[in-house]
């Protein structure tokens, strides 16, 4: 109940913040900091198992449950949430890390950070890896 609770609350929470005009080109990829820039993920692949049942409970209202950006939230989101299965194959580990970590500003996507562990993002980085 606590789970169906959260995710409710997430989507309410990032359908708040979806209307956001920050004038950011969301085509661009923007370059990443530093302290993420040679991250790469530590897991193996096996990970991707744990990842995706992450994915189902907190991304897969924005991003669909197969990645897509066609979740049910997301049709209501400006700018709508990326298509994972597509900016996988364009941005290294520590993109993933740091998005998922950090958020996006000007978009919905809030920071996982202190609500996922580092291993928890890990697995998630896992998983969207496996995105088509």
């Amino acid at each position: 109940m606590k789970k169906v609770l959260f995710v409710l609350l997430s989507v309410l929470i990032i359908s708040a913040c979806g209307e956001s005009a920050s004038g950011i080109n969301q085509n661009v990829l923007p370059t990443v900091p530093s302290n993420y820039v040679n991250l790469t993920n530590p897991l193996s692949a096996d990970a991707a198992i744990a990842g995706g049942e992450i994915f189902q409970s907190t991304c897969a209202t924005c991003h669909g449950s197969g990645g897509h950006g066609d979740g049910p939230a997301g049709a209501a989101l400006n700018p709508p949430p990326k298509d994972l299965s597509v900016l996988q194959l364009e941005v290294s580990d520590g993109y993933l890390f740091w998005r998922i970590s950090e958020g996006s500003p000007g978009t919905a996507m809030v920071a996982w950070r202190g609500i996922l562990s580092d291993e928890q993002i890990w697995q998630l980085t896992t998983y969207i890896r496996t995105l088509k």
